[in-house]
């Protein structure tokens, strides 16, 4: 593990350390706002703590201005993310953040993870980037598919049967690569199976949506968002044809307000399920399984209780947040002492808003216990993820599963067991455990 002082020298620990200058920054950002945040967005420098989040938990403190700015990514991409060219507003305090989410009518998500535009596509994704009120209908279409009464009747024997399989084949050999050979792939046969895609092309897809969400290479982003379009186009034209009892098909023959859909609706969204549904619980499993490995008495308290899992899961998630989501605002107005003008765009930073002391008591300890456990890893407000059922459902039976056949695991020695924190999360997590 890492000592503290090489941490520090990496994650600075106040704004005076990141503070920087930016010339591109609008006229109305106050100077003294401006610090590069880029590296707690989860999208470089990697750490081995146990709590791999804990270098961003100042950042949600009572002494941090309500408001940052961040200069934008140097990668250049965070146009097609989100993010804007000359730089975000950077939200890191619970009370602010769930304003943002909230806020319909100062807050826009449109545009939100259009990377299609990058290919000089029009079609909007569907629901992510549409706004209050024609996002409701767009909403109500989708939501009965990922209910909890319909993952419980259509999903769960699904989910139980893949997950004990893939368990079951790897419990005589007292090891795995939880993240390539499990995280990587249990979330996404399920979602393959929901959607009706075939399992010849699960490479394809994690190679795909690898160099749209990855990469930062322009060149690997064209060509995959080409390649993923032409074949989802395809797709979806032989349901056209040939009907069937999966998501895809529900959606091509499905009806909004009593007309059938767009061929831009159509596949906005299959595209937008498809870009959410591949890597996100990937993500989330392979650090579950990274704190477990470190903290194991996180393990027996679960195996010794299994009534824990529910609000472990919440636990994971909340100490786990993947995504720092963005918005847009739609008019000029004050806010903390601060001008916001129209079309600033804003990131919330939730690996601080989760940890805020003044919403979450201890918020560092792991409590599978915690009540009311509000926090922002699904997102929050009208935009909140539509698939948090189905995802929270993935990981509680992957725990129910895994204690009943795994004793207690550990990271194997001399591999790593560094993680970014964020989306990139963990390419490789060797876990092993003793086989009697």
């Amino acid at each position: 593990m890492s000592d503290q002082a090489t941490l520090e020298k990496i994650f600075p620990q106040s704004l005076d350390a990141i503070r920087t200058e930016f010339a591109g920054a609008p006229d109305h950002v106050p100077k003294d706002r401006i610090v590069d945040l880029n590296i707690a967005m989860g999208s470089s420098h990697a750490n081995d703590l146990v709590d791999p989040y804990e270098p961003f938990g100042w950042l949600s403190g009572p002494e941090i201005p309500r408001l940052l700015f961040n200069p934008p990514p140097q990668n250049g991409m965070g146009s097609a993310a989100g993010a804007s060219p000359s730089g975000n507003w950077v939200v890191p305090h619970y009370e602010d953040i769930d304003r943002v989410y909230s806020d319909n009518d100062h807050f826009s998500n449109k545009g939100t993870a259009e990377f299609q535009a990058l290919i000089g596509e029009t079609f909007r994704s569907i629901p992510l980037a549409i706004d209050p009120p024609e996002h409701s209908k767009y909403r109500m279409f989708l939501v009965p598919f990922f209910s909890p009464a319909r993952i419980t009747r259509d999903l769960e024997p699904r989910i139980r049967k893949i997950v004990t399989e893939m368990i079951d084949a790897i419990a005589d050999k007292g090891e795995v690569d939880m993240a390539w050979d499990f995280g990587r792939v249990f979330p996404v046969r399920i979602f393959m199976g929901l959607m009706g895609f075939p399992d010849e092309k699960f490479e394809d897809f994690l190679e795909w949506e690898w160099d749209i969400l990855h990469s930062g290479s322009l060149e690997k982003m064209q060509g995959a968002l080409r390649n993923v379009l032409e074949y989802l186009r395809s797709f979806i034209a032989e349901k056209e044809k040939n009907p069937d009892e999966h998501l895809t098909s529900s959606i091509v023959h499905g009806k909004i307000e009593g007309r059938p859909l767009t061929e831009e609706e159509k596949i906005g969204t299959v595209w937008f399920l498809w870009l959410g549904g591949l890597d996100t619980v990937a993500a989330t499993i392979s650090q579950m399984y990274r704190r477990m490995a470190l903290q194991p008495e996180i393990q027996t308290m679960i195996r010794e209780n299994p009534a824990l899992i529910n609000g472990a899961v919440e636990e994971f998630l909340r100490t786990q947040p993947i995504l720092s989501s963005g918005r847009r605002a739609t008019r000029d107005f004050e806010w903390h002492g601060v001008q916001v003008k129209a079309g600033d765009g804003f990131s919330c930073l939730n690996p601080a808003g989760n940890f805020d002391a003044s919403r979450f008591k201890d918020p560092r300890t792991f409590d599978p216990t915690r009540k009311a456990n509000r926090h922002f890893t699904f997102v929050g407000g009208v935009h909140i993820c539509l698939g948090a059922h189905l995802a929270r459902r993935e990981l509680r039976l992957l725990l129910d599963e895994w204690f009943k056949r795994i004793p207690e695991f550990r990271v194997k020695p001399g591999t790593s067991s560094t993680v970014y924190p964020g989306l990139l999360s963990i390419r490789n997590l060797h876990l092993q455990w003793d086989v009697k």
